[in-house]
């Protein structure tokens, strides 16, 4: 039955994903913001079949924590799951993410029609710049910016290091950061066919104020309050933490 459900998913988004970026194409006059608020009905829909065909369902925890200004998202990335349901979670998004992925066919092509912020992480400081100068504007166009400060998706239980880019614009920007920690991975593993019936938990951690901050603690903040969270959430996926420090040393 897994296989038979997370079939019929892939065919669904394989037939409806060309269908909204053809119309996002079509609907290329428009301003940035009535092509985002376009997309939205689309991204509710595979959250219905998320939620009804493959049988994850979501819980938030903090809900209260999310600002009524537009913030800095700082987020855990164990999969694709993530990348749809913070859009209906918080009230309006935009994601950063690596220019390679506008070679996709279809997909790439409707990222690059929506208000979200590209960059080249080839270009080291460039891309830094590239972060806060877009995302400052996207920010003052009301959106809130998400970041995946790993840079990638991370196995449930695993931990890359965090990169600056978020917190950067953040204290650029004067933006609150919002550390978001979540357990999609149980799931619907990276790169996995099979997705797996159950609860995914949202756990969304106090804004972090900028003020008087540099980056780098900012960053710090954010990465201590999402992975002992995690710890919290999945304790499953660090007791190997526990067993070695109740070893008792050589």
């Amino acid at each position: 039955m897994i296989f038979l459900r997370s079939l019929l998913f892939m065919v669904m988004m394989v037939v409806t994903t060309p269908l909204i970026v053809t119309a996002l194409l079509l609907c290329f006059w428009l301003p940035l913001r009535q092509r985002r608020l376009l997309v939205m009905p689309w991204v509710r829909f595979v959250m219905w079949l998320i939620r009804h065909l493959l049988g994850i369902e979501h819980r938030i925890v903090g809900a209260e924590n999310i600002p009524a200004a537009p913030c800095v998202i700082l987020s855990k990335h164990q999969s694709a799951w993530e990348t749809f349901a913070l859009q209906t979670i918080f009230p309006l998004t935009a994601f950063v993410y690596k220019k390679e992925l506008h070679w996709l066919p279809f997909f790439g092509w409707g990222l690059k029609l929506m208000p979200f912020v590209g960059i080249d992480r080839t270009a080291g400081k460039a891309a830094l710049n590239q972060v806060a100068e877009r995302g400052k504007q996207r920010l003052a166009d009301g959106y809130s910016v998400v970041v995946f400060p790993e840079g990638t998706r991370v196995a449930p239980g695993h931990h890359r290091r965090y990169k600056i880019g978020g917190a950067y614009l953040a204290a650029a920007a004067g933006a609150p950061v919002v550390p978001v920690a979540l357990d999609s991975g149980e799931r619907w593993g990276r790169k996995a066919f099979l997705k797996t019936p159950g609860v995914v938990t949202v756990s969304i951690g106090p804004a972090i104020d900028p003020a008087g901050k540099t980056a780098d603690a900012i960053n710090a903040a954010a990465e201590q309050w999402v992975e002992a969270e995690m710890r919290r959430i999945s304790p499953h996926r660090y007791r190997h933490e526990a067993q070695s420090a109740t070893q008792p040393a050589a």
